[in-house]
């Protein structure tokens, strides 16, 4: 009797992580940057390329970094509640072009409307890779101090800029 309770509990606790993992959500992979600062950057300005801002120009704001590219799929489906939370003029939505070409990025702004008060360029990925950015489009919301408070895995969708982001930014901005 006693040879069959080892594996029969091996075989208990391994099913009760399958099930746990089952009910998790992979778009809400927990990150380890939430509650630390920001990676730090200094990258040009998609729109003016000799000009360079870095995390410390957007510290005392609360903001949101939006990781985008004119070649990626799910980031089109995002882009009109961006555009939408933009207008609202709540917080101010950088976008981190990852991984683009610049004259992409800029003509599929123009063909969708532009939503950010300045967009990046990480044109190696480097940056992305500092956020730890899985794929594109993610979203970070990021506070005063310059820490990192929210990350959202793939589009954002108007459920969470109502249910996550505004109720973040108020309480950030209190």
């Amino acid at each position: 009797m006693k040879k069959y309770f080892l594996p029969l509990a091996v075989l208990a606790v391994v099913v009760g992580f399958l099930g746990v993992g089952l009910k998790l959500d992979p778009r809400e992979v927990p990150s380890p940057l939430i509650g630390k600062a920001a990676p730090p950057f200094s990258l040009p300005v998609l729109h003016e390329p000799a000009k360079t801002v870095s995390n410390t120009d957007l510290k005392g704001q609360v903001w949101l970094l939006n990781v985008w590219a004119s070649w990626c799929v799910s980031c089109r489906e995002e882009h009109p509640v961006l555009v939408e939370l933009s207008k609202q003029k709540i917080v101010p939505i950088i976008g981190l072009n990852y991984k683009d070409q610049s004259d992409d990025a800029r003509a599929w702004l123009k063909r969708f409307g532009d939503p950010y008060v300045m967009s990046l360029v990480d044109a190696k990925g480097k940056i992305g890779i500092d956020y730890g950015v899985y794929g594109v489009p993610e979203t970070y919301l990021i506070d005063r101090d310059g820490v990192i408070r929210y990350k959202k895995i793939g589009p954002v969708t108007p459920d969470t800029v109502r249910e996550k982001i505004l109720p973040l930014v108020k309480q950030l901005k209190g």
